[in-house]
Parts: C-alpha cells; sequence; structure tokens
C-alpha cells in the first residue's frame, strides 16, 4: 500500500491529475531544448573584400573589354578600339598603349581569347603599379612623426585617418589626432569619435580657430609629451581655390616652425569616383603641401579604379593605401599584384 502510494505520488510529480489539480500542484516544465547553434561564418578575406569592392572597375576595364574584343582577330583596326575602350575606362592613354602593344606582340592576326585579354590586362597594371606599392614607413627615431593628411571635400579624409589610429594604436604606437578641420563642428566630433574608438588622443581647437595655429600647438605638444605618431586633418579644399591652397600652405610652413622635417609625409587622399580629375589634384596638392604619398578611397563605387595607373604613369607618387567600403577592414595596404588580378577579373590568392 505504501508503496502503491509513493508511486501514486511520483505519478502526481509528473503529470497532474485530479488531487494536483485541486491543490494547484503544476507540472514540471517540459526539458528545454537549445536551438542548434548557426555554424560560424568566416569573415571575408582581404581577396574577397577586394574583388567585390572593384567588380565596377573590373567590369569596365575586364569584361567590358573581353566582350568587344574576344574571339576577334586582333588587326590594327581591332587594336585601335581596344586602346580607345581601356583609356575611356581611366587606365590612361600610356598604359593603354603598353596593353595593346603586349597583344600586338604577342596575338596580332590571331583570335585573343577572354584568357589573352585578361592576363596582358593584370600583367601591365600590376607592371605600372609595382613601383609605386609602398607602404607608409613611420620612422620611429621621430617622434612624433607628423603626417599631414589633404585633400578635397569629401574625399574621405577623415575616415582614412581614423582607419590609420586604428593601424598605429594596434602596432603600439602613442598617438595623436589633430582636428584640423576648424571650420566643420562635425569634422571635429567625428574625428573625436575615432579618438575614442581607437585609443588616441584628439587635440582640438575651438571651431573656426585658425589652422595653423593649431598645427603649432598640437606638434609642440605632441613633441613634450612623448607621442611617436601625430596625424592632422585639414579642411576639404578644392584644388583650385587658390586662397585656400595658400591657407594650407601655411599649415606646411608653420609645423616647420616646430620641426624643420616637419610634417614627415603628407598624404593625399584620393576619391576614385573622380577619374581623370585625380591627375589634376594629385599635382596642385604636390605644389602646395609636397605630397610624399597617396591614399585612395572609395574604390568600391566606381568603375574608375584605373585611374591609379594613369597617377603611377605620371606621378610615379607611392600608393600606400586603398580603401573598397566604409569598415576598417576594407582599408589596407596597396598590393599591385592583387589590385591588378581583381581589376582584370583573374582569379587571386583568397
Amino acid at each position: 500500500m505504501r508503496g502503491a502510494t509513493e508511486a501514486g505520488m511520483a505519478d502526481d510529480d509528473e503529470k497532474p491529475g485530479l488531487m494536483g489539480r485541486l491543490f494547484g500542484r503544476a507540472a514540471s516544465p517540459a526539458p528545454r531544448v537549445p536551438a542548434p547553434s548557426a555554424p560560424a561564418t568566416k569573415p571575408p578575406t582581404w581577396w574577397s573584400r577586394l574583388t567585390r569592392g572593384l567588380s565596377r572597375s573590373s567590369t569596365a576595364l575586364g569584361q567590358g573589354v573581353v566582350d568587344l574584343f574576344a574571339k576577334r582577330k586582333l588587326d590594327a583596326a581591332t587594336l585601335d578600339e581596344l586602346e580607345d575602350a581601356l583609356i575611356a575606362a581611366d587606365l590612361g592613354p600610356a598604359a593603354a598603349k603598353r596593353v595593346r602593344e603586349a597583344l600586338a606582340r604577342d596575338r596580332h592576326g590571331r583570335d585573343a581569347s577572354e584568357a589573352d585579354i585578361r592576363e596582358a590586362l593584370a600583367a601591365e597594371v600590376e607592371r605600372a603599379l609595382t613601383p609605386v606599392a609602398k607602404p607608409l614607413f613611420v620612422e620611429s627615431a621621430i617622434r612624433p612623426f607628423a603626417i599631414l593628411v589633404v585633400g578635397v571635400n569629401g574625399s574621405g579624409k577623415t575616415t582614412t585617418i581614423g582607419k590609420l589610429a586604428r593601424k598605429f594604436v594596434d602596432e603600439g604606437r602613442k598617438v595623436a589626432l589633430v582636428a584640423g578641420d576648424t571650420f566643420r563642428a562635425a569634422a571635429i566630433e567625428q574625428l573625436g569619435i575615432w579618438a575614442a574608438r581607437t585609443g588616441a588622443t584628439l587635440i582640438a581647437g575651438k571651431e573656426g580657430a585658425d589652422p595653423a595655429g593649431l598645427a603649432f600647438e598640437a606638434l609642440t605638444r605632441a613633441k613634450a609629451e612623448g607621442f611617436d605618431v601625430l596625424v592632422m586633418d585639414t579642411a576639404g579644399r578644392l584644388q583650385n581655390r587658390a586662397e585656400l591652397m595658400a591657407e594650407l600652405a601655411k599649415v606646411v610652413r608653420v609645423m616647420k616652425k616646430v620641426d624643420p622635417a616637419a610634417p614627415h609625409a603628407v598624404l593625399l587622399v584620393l576619391d576614385a569616383t573622380v577619374g581623370q580629375n585625380a591627375l589634376s589634384q594629385v599635382e596642385l596638392f604636390g605644389k602646395t603641401a609636397g605630397v610624399t604619398g597617396l591614399a585612395m578611397t572609395k574604390l568600391d563605387g566606381t568603375a574608375r579604379g584605373g585611374v591609379l595607373v594613369a597617377l603611377a604613369d605620371r606621378f610615379g607618387l607611392p600608393v600606400h593605401f586603398i580603401g573598397v567600403g566604409e569598415t576598417a577592414e576594407d582599408f589596407a595596404p596597396f598590393s599591385a599584384k592583387d589590385f591588378a588580378a581583381a581589376i582584370a577579373g583573374k582569379g587571386g590568392d583568397d
């Protein structure tokens, strides 16, 4: 009887019968089965980011040319059309001529396969860009190593500075960011956000303050406080505005009063969507501020990525970084081989 009673109680514990319902004894909750976890996704590699970001340029330079000329005999008329198409895609006349000559030498009078054209295009782009694919070298013996960042309105200077700050801080450097675009409160605020995100120190003046005066104060403070790197933002300015370019020249002169070798690097940030207009920007900013290297942004938003080849042909300035998106992972040191393969629509190292 006792055993039966205990068994009945055990039954009541598992599911409420009449006694359970009368005295409010609830059923034990069913055991919860955890939902299956989603498989971990592998983050995109730089190669996949690059090929995705350069897809428009690849279509213009690679697939577009392939569609026009593949499986046609490369006679003189066809080669003329090929050269014109490459120039129209912002590759520049010198590089377009070299691609034409390479194909004429190897394939003249024969059918050109898709692989032939892509191979010739990639080889020429890599050949043109290899001499300028150089990292931004920060000399540790110089403290602070002062980098002045210049460019036109909307080129992406402030965001580029933030991504540089992350790179330098991750390398263990003590970094100061100078909000030299004193005419826009939003620019000062944006740089402050990047400083907070990366662990850099923000040096800013009042809105509307003299940028040259701020440059002097910032560089003096950075020297006194032992910063490794100082990166100074500047207001965006059109290269054809003489008074604004004179203001930029003043910033450079004042920095030299603190350190005759400063700025130790002048990084021109170029918006890839401007195409051939980048040539005049490099020329005029170079004369005014002594540009030492380039960073090209927004390559994911244009079919004009080939302009990098035209820039290399004309100026030979180092290309330090390229950006193919908004995140820090979409900004990386420039590789001629990877860029050439991606823009020609070839396979690459993933």
